[in-house]
């Protein structure tokens, strides 16, 4: 109970302004045009979005909220259905062309904050987690500047680097595997 404790207190939050809501979508009817599937699926069905892989893709399920924002906070419930991994992200212009800035990576067995200025990106921050298939999972991710705030349940983590200030023209969820379900999705955020 300790070891609980103070990882929930090691996470200040970043944002003490209420953000606009970019979107919130009931996942009970098709997705509006400010989403792109870029690979697999994500069929939305009775207020939970159903994610995979496709094989014939050779990549990850990738889905894009074509809206940017530089100070943003994405909330929303998830289940690792038999899924490998589970990713919430972002990507901006650099001056290398538009590319990945920093997301936020979910497995069954580990939970990591990493950063796109290299390749393979760079790790933050990571901690152990035991994430179960079947289960939902609250997750909290705040985006301020250089910095991001992580909360998946009682799990806290945050981490900070200069890459991560990358002004963000879309934000993606990306799913490996089987299936990852969404629901109570909402993203927020400001330029």
């Amino acid at each position: 109970m300790k070891l609980l404790l103070l990882l929930t207190c090691l996470v200040t939050p970043l944002l003490a302004d209420e953000l606009p809501v970019l979107a919130s979508p009931d996942f009970k009817s098709p997705l509006d045009s400010a989403w792109k599937i870029a690979h697999g699926t994500y069929e939305p069905k009775d207020g939970v979005l159903v994610c995979a892989e496709k094989a014939e893709n050779k990549h990850v399920a990738v889905l894009w909220h074509q809206v940017g924002w530089n100070t943003g906070l994405i909330e929303c419930e998830f289940r690792l259905d038999g899924s490998k991994v589970f990713i919430l992200g972002c990507d901006g212009n650099t001056a290398a062309g538009l590319k990945h800035v920093g997301r936020f990576v979910v497995t069954p067995k580990q939970i990591s904050i990493a950063e796109d200025s290299v390749k393979p990106s760079h790790t933050l921050a990571k901690l152990p987690s035991d994430l179960k298939s079947g289960v939902w999972h609250k997750l909290h991710l705040e985006w301020k500047g250089d910095q991001i705030a992580i909360q998946l349940d009682e799990l806290a983590l945050q981490a900070q680097h200069a890459f991560l200030a990358t002004p963000k023209t879309r934000s993606w969820i990306a799913v490996g595997g089987q299936t990852t379900s969404i629901r109570a999705l909402k993203i927020s955020g400001k330029p």
